[in-house]
């Protein structure tokens, strides 16, 4: 069964763009501020039902990563892969609006994966939430700064359990590092560097007009972003994240990975100024294509204050000065890798790997103590949290600082390359310079 809707019961569905904004910025405070639970309570041993909003790519992979459960309905906007995912799942009721399959399914499902775009992560989550369902919702949980403060604020209000898709949270590699940040074996930390690539693509919204292919609704595709033509392989399907509509480039995608670590071991929350410097100017329509950014993080419970800078690719940063600085091994000069530079050594991690260094400072260091546990799986931590378990380790109270702290990034590079100043009580930039 699909429900995709007809020309003739469009408007009641998505009647305008400019209603589908609308709805969408008012999607986390239009409801009660404690709303009714509409989803059973399951227990640990009984399954949930859950909705899915996307089928394909990393959604693909919530998809197996949570078919322990009883998978109930389906909505993509492509009809390739929403009958592909169908088929292979025995999925029945299908959707090319998610917002229709959250209203005609409410009362059937316990939870909602969201693995679409980040244009589409707060309209579906804000909905989902304010339903009073539980939420998996991939990185960087939302498109904007305000959009993941909505997301956190639901999620409260709701007492639904959530959890953002930084999956390498769950590895034991990234606990064994927050260990030993923790353990003090560096010392305070008073610097942190992170660097990668960059990513290789135009600046300009193509001037064809093409035709959109039957499976694709490419109107609901767009949802609350600006309308623009269809054009293939340039945004649909994996290629939307460098343009400011649907995504936020290179930081949007790797920041939350990488910042989290630093946020976990530390216990940042949100920096107080973010200076962005460009090997251009801002582009209107596209996401950076070299940036690095400097967020001074005020001192916390467990460390001194701080800065963390992201280098993001470009002739202008001059990473080998940086790497130098720190005698950073040349094996780890390369591809995506933290630095943390504290009082007593440095230590260096990607997502598998790490090194102590001067080495011969650290021969025959002991690592500390096992102190948090394994993780049975990300998907399974917060299908654990649905059931009254423990509580994800990346719930929205936690992954919301991080997701905003990486966003601000953005912010600081559009604002013009500038330094601002960052209230997260208020919300608001008080100061830029």
């Amino acid at each position: 069964m699909s429900t995709r809707p007809t020309p003739s019961d469009r408007s009641a569905v998505c009647p305008t763009r400019r209603t589908f904004l609308t709805h969408t910025a008012t999607a986390g405070l239009a409801l009660p501020a404690v709303l009714p639970r509409l989803s059973r309570a399951a227990s640990a041993n009984e399954k949930l039902n859950l909705a899915f909003v996307g089928t394909a790519n990393r959604a693909a992979a919530s998809i197996h990563g949570t078919k322990s459960e009883n998978l109930v309905a389906f909505a993509d906007v492509d009809e390739r892969y929403l009958n592909k995912a169908a088929e292979a799942f025995k999925v029945q009721r299908k959707y090319t609006d998610y917002r229709r399959m959250l209203e005609k399914e409410q009362n059937n499902i316990d939870g909602v994966v969201v693995g679409a775009p980040d244009h589409h992560h707060a309209p579906a989550s804000l909905r989902a939430m304010n339903l009073g369902k539980h939420v998996y919702c991939e990185k960087p949980l939302a498109h904007t700064v305000k959009e993941v403060r909505l997301m956190s604020e639901a999620a409260a209000r709701n007492n639904v359990a959530t959890q953002m898709g930084t999956q390498i949270h769950s590895r034991d590699h990234y606990r064994r590092m927050v260990e030993l940040l923790q353990s003090g074996a560096i010392g305070p930390v008073r610097e942190i560097h992170v660097w990668m690539g960059s990513f290789r693509s135009g600046s300009r919204i193509p001037e064809r007009n093409d035709p959109v292919p039957d499976y694709l609704d490419w109107d609901l595709w767009l949802g609350p972003a600006e309308r623009r033509a269809y054009h293939p392989k340039i945004y649909h399907p994996k290629q939307w994240r460098g343009w400011w509509d649907f995504g936020g480039g290179q930081l949007a995608d790797f920041g939350c990975h990488i910042f989290d670590l630093a946020h976990w071991a530390l216990g940042l929350r949100h920096p107080n100024t973010i200076k962005a410097t460009s090997s251009h100017e801002p582009m209107p329509e596209r996401a950076a294509r070299s940036m690095m950014v400097e967020y001074e993080y005020p001192a916390t419970d467990a460390n001194p204050p701080l800065t963390m800078t992201w280098y993001q690719g470009g002739a202008h940063i001059d990473m080998v000065d940086v790497r130098k600085k720190f005698g950073v091994p040349k094996r780890w000069r390369s591809g995506l890798q933290i630095l943390f530079v504290g009082d007593k050594g440095k230590l260096i991690s990607n997502y598998g790997n790490h090194i102590l260094f001067p080495e011969d400072k650290f021969e025959g260091f002991e690592p500390p103590e096992k102190t948090i546990p394994s993780s049975p799986g990300h998907h399974a931590e917060w299908l654990r949290a649905c059931k009254g378990g423990d509580r994800a380790l990346c719930s929205f109270d936690y992954a919301g600082p991080l997701a905003e702290s990486v966003l601000l990034g953005n912010v600081a590079h559009r604002a013009g390359n500038a330094k601002i100043t960052f209230d997260p009580k208020s919300l608001k930039v008080t100061d830029n310079t």
